[in-house]
């Protein structure tokens, strides 16, 4: 299970979430150029990718159902092939109708994607490696965003609309034909996993994924820890640098340049922290959430523009949250059966997108309800109305934080009636502190020796 072929069955899977990726955030650095293609303002710009987001946060059950029933070649393949058709469509849409008719393929074929990816891992690797896997997985997938900012921004500005969406159609084919030829679901001579069949079987393992407070405790970290840099890359963050901060283009693709490196690098970090204290993932999406409070609070606060230097660790922080949030679906692994996995897996990547699509939809909607008002003085983009329309995020992050202390409890509780206690956090430090100092003492006693 740890073979070669695994790790080729896994880039595979990795170079269809990139191209996933890539899709989904690719219209997260043309929002000035639909604003103009389209006349649109900035909540019918939002609404691209509000809808794009709806669409792929509603599919996440049914694809966590389909991926048990039959496979993730067929569904990887399936969303590149809507993703292709979606990139397409928007290629040479010039209406917002057709503009959003693009963005909701997109949204559809990347649902299929993630899950299904993640899905591929407890099957090809030993379970120890899971973690790891599951975080590389993660940070390989960001090298899609990183191909939005650079060639595709490229294109677009070079070559035109059209030029830059048919370049995305394209790899989005080239996905499909790897998938078909290449990847497999599981090892020769490995038995399927068996899902549910049935429509009453299929609701039955919905409820019981849901039922599990551990299933809840990973849909509650992705929600809470995973938005604020969806929003950034998605959607916001562009308009607020370029037109709020007053970067320049270039400046603007180092930041994000900087936001995939960062989440590719804290990634293999938080993989082996789950690996070596599984009973402290929560504390660590915690502790995740303050820092994304503490950071847009500064940049929001500063008067007038931000230092640069401010805007870097903003970046820094909002892409630790994405690896972060990969967190959730280690609670979907540990507290699921096999054949569930994807049913879990589903539920979880409800949470962040939702929570995603909700502050993009509202940060669009105030920054129009401030430009009607004059507060924004006629500059839809500015600084200020940005300050207030950020500041939505604050309620989402306060809610979320809130929904996992609540699951948390649960799964403790859960956990304490299976024999498992979970001592408090600054009773651990100090038994491992002296753990560690009787250590140290044993090894000079021994060097004395």
């Amino acid at each position: 299970m740890t073979a070669p072929r695994a790790w080729l069955i896994w880039t595979i899977g990795i170079f269809a979430y990139l191209v996933a990726v890539s899709q989904r955030t690719s219209f997260g650095v043309v929002g000035l150029e639909a604003t103009e293609r389209f006349h649109a303002g900035a909540s019918a710009i939002s609404f691209f990718t509000v809808l794009q987001l709806l669409v792929y946060a509603g599919l996440q059950i049914p694809v966590g159902l389909l991926v048990d029933r039959f496979g993730s070649r067929i569904m990887i393949a399936g969303g590149a092939v809507l993703m292709g058709l979606g990139q397409f469509q928007l290629a040479f849409a010039d209406t917002i109708p057709g503009g959003v008719a693009g963005r909701v393929l997109v949204g559809a074929g990347d649902a299929m994607t993630f899950i299904s990816v993640i899905r591929l891992i407890p099957l090809w690797f030993a379970a120890s490696r899971v973690p790891l896997v599951t975080q590389l997985t993660g940070m390989s997938g960001q090298l899609g965003q990183l191909f939005s900012v650079l060639p595709f921004a490229f294109v677009l500005h070079s070559f035109g609309w059209t030029s830059g969406f048919l370049m995305l159609a394209g790899m989005a084919g080239l996905a499909v034909v790897l998938v078909l030829v290449l990847l497999r679901d599981h090892p020769p001579g490995a038995p399927a996993p068996q899902a549910q069949q049935g429509l009453k079987a299929t609701g039955a393992s919905l409820a019981r994924a849901w039922r599990q407070p551990g299933t809840r405790l990973g849909m509650w970290s992705h929600f809470t820890i995973q938005f604020s840099g969806t929003v950034f890359a998605m959607t916001w963050g562009y308009p607020f640098l370029i037109s709020g901060q007053g970067l320049d283009a270039a400046t603007v693709a180092g930041l994000m340049t900087l936001y995939v490196a960062a989440a590719m690098a804290v990634g293999p970090f938080i993989g082996q922290f789950v690996s070596r204290h599984p009973l402290r993932r929560s504390t660590m999406v915690l502790l995740i959430a303050g820092a994304t409070a503490a950071a847009w609070a500064a940049v929001l606060l500063t008067p007038g523009r931000s230092p640069l230097w401010l805007l870097a660790c903003l970046v820094v922080v909002l892409a630790i949250g994405g690896p972060g949030s990969m967190i959730g679906f280690d609670f979907a692994r540990t507290f699921n059966p096999a054949h569930r996995i994807g049913t879990a897996t589903g539920i979880v990547n409800v949470g962040g997108f939702i929570a995603a699509l909700v502050a993009i939809f509202l940060i669009g909607l105030v920054l129009d309800v401030l430009l009607a008002s004059g507060y924004s003085d006629g500059v839809l983009y500015g600084l200020e109305p940005f300050r207030i329309a950020l500041s939505v995020q604050f309620l989402l992050l306060g809610f979320g934080a809130a929904m996992m202390l609540v699951c948390r409890r649960k799964v403790r509780r859960q956990m304490a009636a299976q024999g498992v206690v979970v001592p408090p956090l600054l009773r651990a430090m100090a038994q491992q502190r002296r753990a560690n100092l009787a250590q140290r003492r044993q090894r000079d006693r021994a060097g004395k020796d």
